[in-house]
């Protein structure tokens, strides 16, 4: 058995592909996140509902569930650097699609599209992982690719919203294709083949292995688990900056001063979280993170008008908690499939991830109401009790998959 001394550093190459991985999910984030920052705008430009926002967020997490569960009993049968240029192209154009659209309608096709490409992404980067480095790596591996969320806090999102502001919604999604074109060629050229997995397969064909992959009860409980993880996301960030802007009346100027400092606080978090993944229990870190991440709902959810440092601070100790969930759990969750199901196992749980994001934005949508387009938000309250007991459910399911991963951590280490 090889002491956590013994473990190998990371190699040049194992850097460049980590960050190639973390620019490519900082791309795919962003796309994502900056529709919640750019929510007050769409819904007045777009004439839009509370309820056809959440539709129009969750387009996008349907279409990506679907794409996943589609593409995943072929994950593993592909070098998975073919699939990632693949899924990246067309989430380019996806992004493009976005920034040419021109009424309600038009954006929910184009998300729809974007999110039949972008939401097989995430998975693939996650076999990737899983492929090139060892489990005690993994921790840190997976908290310098989640920074991708924090790099698009600081970044990425209060550089979409000055474009916004001065050139239009449109033009943020621009500065992503921009972005994401100078990466997909550096994958292209850089990025080696991966497909040391192809010499595990069977004859099954891929239909038959995406039903075995499903029908494994040992995957179902981390399916399951990783699935709630996102809900809480969902049913919060969507409506985030109309409750700023209506409820406590925040300029759409101080936005990004907001996005910033919050993203400041998860980059500075992310590193030291991935390293005591690698170090303590990652059951006890991802409980910790959960109840910080209720009290701090709790608070938010209820807030009357404050100053901006006091949003910024609240939003800082926020986001801290429920970064310090997905690492963890995301690293426990690349311990669950056998090698020759990593592929399948890491699209079935981002399309499912998808679609319960998908439901709970719909579901959020049709809680929070707004009677007119400059009215306060209102059940944003209940949002935050709903979003707090399933977070509490969440630590039962987690528990229950760190009970599955122990022993084969064991078993892990000593064949390494």
């Amino acid at each position: 058995m090889k002491s956590k001394s013994e473990i190998p550093k990371f190699t040049p190459y194992q850097k460049l592909v980590i960050a190639l991985l973390a620019i490519a999910q900082f791309t795919v984030i962003l796309d994502f996140m900056v529709i919640s920052p750019l929510g007050d705008i769409l819904m007045k430009n777009l004439n839009m509902s509370t309820s056809n926002f959440g539709f129009a967020v969750s387009a996008y997490a349907f279409s990506a569930g679907t794409s996943g569960l589609l593409a995943a009993g072929f994950a593993d049968k592909f070098d998975r650097k073919k699939l990632l240029v693949f899924f990246y192209t067309g989430f380019i154009l996806g992004t493009f699609f976005c920034a040419m659209a021109n009424s309600y309608w038009t954006l929910v096709a184009a998300r729809i599209f974007t999110g039949l490409f972008g939401g097989v992404i995430g998975s693939i980067s996650l076999a990737i992982v899983t492929d090139l480095f060892v489990l005690q790596q993994r921790g840190r591996v997976m908290g310098f690719i989640q920074m991708a969320f924090a790099s698009s806090q600081i970044l990425g999102i209060p550089l979409g919203l000055y474009f916004a502001n001065n050139w239009g919604w449109h033009s943020s999604f621009l500065m992503i294709v921009v972005l994401a074109i100078i990466t997909l060629a550096v994958i292209v050229i850089k990025l080696q083949p991966i497909n040391k997995h192809l010499e595990l397969q069977s004859d099954k064909s891929p239909f038959l292995h995406l039903f075995h992959t499903l029908g494994n009860k040992r995957y179902q409980v981390g399916f399951t688990a990783i699935a709630i993880l996102s809900v809480g996301g969902f049913m919060l960030q969507p409506f985030g900056t109309a409750y700023l802007v209506n409820n406590i009346h925040v300029s759409h100027e101080q936005l990004p001063i907001i996005f910033f400092f919050t993203g400041v606080s998860v980059l500075f978090i992310m590193p030291i979280i991935g390293r005591l993944s690698d170090k303590v229990s990652k059951l006890k870190l991802f409980a910790v993170g959960s109840l910080i991440s209720i009290i701090m709902i709790l608070i938010y959810t209820n807030l009357p008008p404050i100053p901006v440092w006091q949003i910024i601070l609240i939003n800082m100790v926020l986001f801290m908690g429920i970064m310090s969930r997905m690492v963890p759990s995301t690293t426990l969750n690349t311990a669950v499939p056998e090698t020759q199901d990593r592929g399948a196992y890491m699209a079935i749980t981002s399309s499912l991830q998808q679609i319960a994001g998908g439901i709970a934005a719909v579901c959020a949508g049709f809680i929070v109401h707004q009677e007119t387009k400059t009215s306060p938000l209102i059940n944003y309250d209940i949002l935050g009790y709903v979003i707090s007991i399933i977070t509490l459910a969440s630590i039962l399911l987690i528990q229950r998959v760190d009970s599955m991963v122990n022993p084969r951590e064991r078993v892990t280490e000593v064949a390494i």
